[in-house]
């Protein structure tokens, strides 16, 4: 690491305050097949990315800067009735790479706090992705959730070092509130309009669902 370089990624990895998140080596993730865009054959891949011989939880700082890790990220689109949850992205959010740009997906980190009896295993992973969407919406009634796809883009800074876990929840109404700033704009739209006039403003991960699950 030359002189220029070390002052700017210290302050990156400042910034997630010692944050430790769920990695998996890209090896790994080579070693099964990568792909780019949209994977629906999900079975193989969550066997070996949920074994706790496989993943690891890595500070946050040193992954965002580093693509031979990939962070596994849970995707969480929402559907009701022919539906979609739509929002855009604020200030707020933890990734500024992604401000204002227009998602169909709920996620996020994987972390210590989440473990359970079976460490860096299923367990920990499904109870990540329940914390996370707690945090991010208020959902009214029940809901069915099941992993439907994997995301992978390798085409720009934010994507080499993620993974995407993509959940569908099959809602039972569309009673669904924003829980923090980061949320603007929450509504549901149809797929004729994600697909027209919402598509130019969608984040990579959000076109890959939009064009290929929904």
């Amino acid at each position: 690491m030359d002189s220029a370089s070390a002052p700017c990624q210290t302050l990156h990895m400042r910034d997630y305050n010692g944050e430790e998140i769920l990695v998996i080596p890209r090896e790994l993730f080579e070693e099964l097949g990568s792909f780019q865009g949209i994977e629906t054959n999900v079975t193989r891949y969550l066997e070996a990315i949920l074994d706790p011989g496989n993943n690891f939880f890595m500070d946050r700082g040193q992954a965002e800067e580093d693509p031979s890790y990939k962070q596994i990220i849970p995707y969480a689109i929402f559907h009701h009735q022919g539906k979609y949850l739509h929002y855009t992205r604020g200030k707020s959010g933890g990734e500024s790479r992604l401000h204002a740009q227009g998602s169909v997906g709920i996620g996020g980190h994987i972390n210590p706090i989440d473990e359970r009896a079976d460490p860096l295993g299923r367990e920990t992973y499904l109870a990540g992705v329940e914390r996370e969407i707690d945090e991010e919406l208020l959902i009214e009634g029940s809901h069915k959730n099941r992993i439907v796809a994997l995301l992978n883009d390798d085409s720009n800074d934010v994507g080499k070092v993620h993974l995407g876990v993509v959940h569908l929840f099959e809602l039972e109404n569309n009673q669904v509130k924003s829980g923090e700033d980061a949320l603007a704009n929450l509504a549901f739209q149809s797929a004729a309009d994600l697909k027209g006039e919402l598509h130019g403003s969608l984040e990579t991960w959000s076109r890959f669902c939009v064009d290929e699950l929904i």
